[in-house]
């Protein structure tokens, strides 16, 4: 069916018809704002037809048509889809394997912990804990530092 073989103008006046109705109910039973809504409404669809914005919809509307059947039904865009999701995976992969070796390049095993502060003599004989300095090329040494004083690990 094409735009040219329905009867547009009829049927947009009819619909602009039937909204002017409900808008006359819906201000004498809700009130002069409901009413202007519903007129505002109701005067779309032959305000649509007068401007040609029906045919631009029809026209939009039949072209996401073809396009959708065009897409179901074609062996070629599947396979370009099937290729667009490996390309997706790959990215993803590559991500995971890249953060990996740039968390061992800067020294640490991933899924190992880190080594324990080592032990000192305080000269009483009593040994205390020496606490590890952050790295100074770490950007969050300072906000780690806070955290720790503040007893949040």
């Amino acid at each position: 069916m094409s735009f040219d073989q329905i009867a547009w103008l009829p049927l947009c006046a009819g619909v602009t018809a039937v909204g002017i109705a409900l808008s006359y109910l819906a201000f004498r039973r809700r009130g002069m704002s409901a009413g202007m809504r519903t007129l505002a409404w109701a005067l779309l669809p032959l305000a649509a037809y007068l401007t040609g914005v029906v045919r631009t919809l029809w026209n939009i509307g039949s072209s996401l048509v073809s396009f959708v059947t065009g897409l179901v039904l074609s062996p070629a865009v599947w396979a370009g889809i099937v290729i667009g999701g490996v390309s997706v995976l790959l990215f993803f992969a590559s991500g995971v394997m890249r953060g990996r070796a740039l968390s061992r390049s800067r020294g640490g095993e991933p899924g190992k912990p880190a080594k324990a502060p080592a032990a000192v003599s305080d000269g009483a004989g009593q040994k205390t804990v020496e606490k590890a300095k952050p790295a100074a090329s770490d950007d969050f040494a300072d906000i780690e530092d806070i955290l720790k004083r503040r007893g949040i690990n």
